[in-house]
């Protein structure tokens, strides 16, 4: 069971981004990762300040308006785990960098850091107020609320129990309805059950369609998705089973866990260039000649002693270099540009037909 809480973060940035990066905390920053951002503290807030006063058009620094009120900088979020769950660190920093992704995009400026340094492992998340593209976030009731909900569906994802269930919020069960929610024998527990185990095995919306009729689900594909259970008299509208359970939200949750699910030069570029950025803070890689220098003698030393560790840092180190060398020639670049084009012309098409909507 998580548990997620935000603070808004309105003073000391810098302090709070040297406590969560802090090597002692976080396996010598083997589990941190950042978005857009480096992993040092001291870069990562020079680098989250200069977008703050680009966007917020005021110095970091300025002292608080006269209602004494200082705008919010960065918002910090935590994130534990009940011991019962038996989260592991590698697990729990997955589910740090997919909560990131689905509560606030790729264009989020973002630190992420698994602590280990106590009993409960637990994750120290701290987020820009600004986006690369301006957008603003928010520590309010209405962000807790999605915080929440977005917390849940990931764990959910992970095989992990949500903490609070939004499922029936704003509408009352009847009594029938109540009575086997309580004994835990309700159709809608069954199907949501039946869904939830499905989920990781499954490649695509389409897919779980499929399994759950091999299993003796009877599916409406409809505007509306509707599923019976065998022996259930009616069907039940995907939507009513609740927030995570929609078309939208199980595809979402089906999304998160291929993208941990496939090999690392499949997953998202700005995922691997953060952990690329963490190799060359941790190891203090000072240039492309350092990084070399040191393939050089890693090759040495792996034709003598052929070890394990000694090829795989090589492996890693070889890596960083061919990624250097395609962003040197502009191709790595030029293909993240026309990968992410697309993407940004349908969310440009959806934003001017609300807005027509709304006229």
């Amino acid at each position: 069971m998580p548990y997620c809480k935000s603070v808004a973060v309105h003073h000391n940035v810098k302090q709070a981004l040297t406590y969560i990066l802090n090597p002692d905390k976080t396996d010598e920053r083997v589990l941190t990762i950042s978005l857009n951002c480096m992993t040092k503290p001291e870069f990562a807030y020079t680098q989250m300040k200069t977008v703050y006063e680009q966007y917020a058009r005021r110095s970091y620094d300025a002292p608080p308006s006269k209602s004494g009120k200082s705008p919010v900088k960065a918002i910090h979020y935590i994130m534990s785990f009940a011991d019962s769950e038996n989260v592991t660190p590698e697990l729990a920093h997955k589910i740090g960098m997919a909560f990131v992704r689905k509560m606030f995009g790729d264009d989020v400026q973002a630190v992420i850091a698994t602590h280990v340094n106590i009993e409960h492992t637990h994750n120290h998340i701290l987020i820009n107020s600004y986006s690369l593209t301006g957008k603003r976030f928010y520590d309010n009731k209405a962000s807790v609320r999605k915080m929440r909900e977005v917390t849940n569906g990931v764990c959910r994802a992970f095989g992990i129990t949500p903490a609070l269930n939004f499922e029936n919020e704003g509408r009352s069960l009847n009594y029938s309805e109540w009575q086997h929610k309580k004994k835990g024998t309700s159709w809608k527990a069954y199907i949501r059950n039946a869904i939830d185990s499905l989920i990781p095995s499954v490649s695509s919306f389409d897919d779980l369609l499929a399994e759950l009729e091999r299993q003796g689900f009877t599916v409406k594909r409809d505007k509306n998705i509707l599923i019976k259970a065998p022996g259930q008299q009616r069907s039940v509208s995907l939507w009513k089973l609740g927030e995570d359970y929609t078309k939208e939200s199980i595809q979402a949750r089906i999304g998160i866990l291929q993208v941990f699910a496939e090999p690392a030069e499949k997953q998202l570029d700005v995922y691997r260039l953060s952990e690329m950025l963490a190799v060359i803070n941790k190891d203090h890689i000072s240039s492309i000649g350092d990084l070399e220098g040191r393939i050089l003698r890693l090759r040495k030393e792996y034709e003598k002693s052929e070890s394990e560790e000694c090829r795989e840092k090589l492996k890693e180190y070889l890596d960083i270099r061919d990624t250097y060398n395609e962003i040197s020639r502009g191709d790595y670049v030029s293909r993240l540009v026309e990968e992410e084009r697309p993407r940004r012309e349908k969310e440009q098409k959806k934003l001017q037909h609300r807005k027509k909507l709304k006229r």
